[in-house]
């Protein structure tokens, strides 16, 4: 395991070692009409320990990601790579060493779509908000306070009024969500310009302002009822703060907020604490179409598994869960067929035998389930289990300080490590891609 981790490292140092000089001609920005694709440099001497799985040789499953990647300058807008996941990727862990990469590589601004009310804090962006704020969630259970099921792309929404019907007595509410932004993410997730506020449902109009640093932006009026609207505010000052402050007799359902830039990638973090993955199907099929078609989405990746691990004791139960996954992906790519879908397969888990930990007995089944039920729908698969050193190997990444003492998470630490082999990984692929001349 040392050697995984001398290898996440040494991955790390050749990439930022050559983070300048990766994909364009001479002084060509990525999002130019002139830019030429180029292979991203990796260093070819360290041979990767779990490289990204394929159904066959062919590879076929990235294909519409890679094509959108080569031709990145040929996109009419940004495109996106939405990362689904439970509680290892809260708080942006993964999903921002992507993130800084492939803005680096082939252009882009801004963290992408986010929460007014996240689980956890992420390293770019801090939020808070007035009292009377609330999150409904779809993503580990339906929430019963919510009669529709219009929960957007992050599979929740946030509301500043509870749903109740108005009244002639209904009072107008205020509200308030700020927004600092650090550059802990690198100076392009910062660099973003402008705010796509998406919402929806409400029973009455909302007078909306945005401020920057303090100073009036934008003062308008949220419109009343569908599931899919968008307000678009463009920010004068390049400010790190951005507050929103509203009032109504009603709230509209909010889907999210989307901090960006011109052309390029965009990668979204849905860490989803508690979630299995199985939630797709509980989500306005309509609505989340017009999400994924809006976004330009070009990749999803989804890492579930570890929540479901604990209440599975047998094979065939982690059989089961493999055939609940293949039915959210089957509706995944009838939503987005444009998408390239990567499946990653759990971490290593612990459980607690005597006076030591083990890996969960059957985790390695879990697993197996999870890569069949990518393989059955022509996805891409990557393995974390076998990338961290396989069975037990939780124990020693724990010990070296990038595993967490409850032997079930990473430490950001341990994060970024994973995120690097990923990263290669997928590097290697896309370089496989364009040398095959397939674009």
């Amino acid at each position: 395991i040392s050697n995984i981790v001398a290898l996440a490292d040494a991955e790390d140092k050749a990439i930022e070692a050559k983070f300048a000089d990766t994909l364009l001609t001479d002084k060509t920005d990525s999002t130019s009409s002139n830019a030429v694709a180029k292979l991203v440099k990796v260093d070819t001497s360290l041979k990767l320990i779990t490289t990204i799985q394929y159904k066959n040789e062919s590879k076929t499953a990235m294909t519409n990601f890679f094509n959108s990647l080569a031709n990145i300058a040929n996109e009419e807008k940004s495109i996106r790579v939405l990362h689904y996941g439970d509680s290892q990727i809260e708080g942006d862990r993964i999903s921002d060493y992507l993130r800084l990469k492939l803005q680096g590589q082939f252009g882009g601004e801004g963290p992408g779509l986010i929460s007014f009310m996240p689980v956890a804090p992420s390293v770019i962006n801090k939020l808070s908000w007035s009292s009377g704020w609330d999150r409904y969630p779809v993503f580990a259970g339906k929430d019963k306070r919510v009669k529709h099921n219009n929960f957007g792309a992050l599979a929740h929404i946030t509301r500043f009024y509870s749903y109740t019907p108005i009244t002639d007595t209904t009072q107008y509410k205020s509200a308030w969500v700020k927004i600092v932004t650090s550059k802990n993410g690198g100076p392009k997730a910062a660099a973003y310009n402008k705010v796509k506020l998406y919402y929806g449902g409400a029973q009455a109009k909302t007078h909306v302002e945005l401020y920057e640093n303090g100073t009036l932006n934008n003062s308008d009026s949220l419109a009343a009822g569908g599931n899919f609207n968008i307000k678009e505010f463009n920010l004068n000052q390049g400010a790190l703060l951005q507050e929103f402050k509203f009032k109504g007799k009603d709230s509209p359902d909010f889907y999210g907020v989307s901090l960006e830039g011109g052309k390029g990638v965009m990668v979204d973090n849905m860490g989803l604490r508690g979630s299995s993955g199985t939630f797709f199907n509980q989500i306005n099929f309509g609505q989340l179409k017009q999400f994924y078609d809006h976004l330009n989405t070009k990749l999803i990746i989804l890492q579930f598994g570890g929540n479901s691990l604990p209440y599975i004791t047998t094979p065939e139960q982690a059989a089961n869960f493999g055939n609940y996954l293949k039915a959210q992906i089957l509706i995944i790519k009838r939503l987005a067929p444009q998408a390239s879908i990567l499946v990653i397969g759990p971490a290593d888990m612990s459980v607690k035998v005597g006076t030591t930990y083990e890996t969960h007995p059957q985790l390695e089944n879990l697993r197996d389930a999870i890569k069949k039920s990518a393989f059955d729908t022509d996805c891409a698969f990557f393995d974390m289990y076998n990338c961290m050193g396989g069975k037990n190997s939780m124990l020693t990444w724990v010990e070296q300080g990038i595993g967490a003492k409850d032997y079930i998470h990473f430490s950001s630490g341990g994060a970024r490590k994973i995120a690097v082999l990923l990263y290669s990984s997928l590097m290697n692929d896309y370089n496989t891609f364009l040398k095959s001349g397939k674009k």
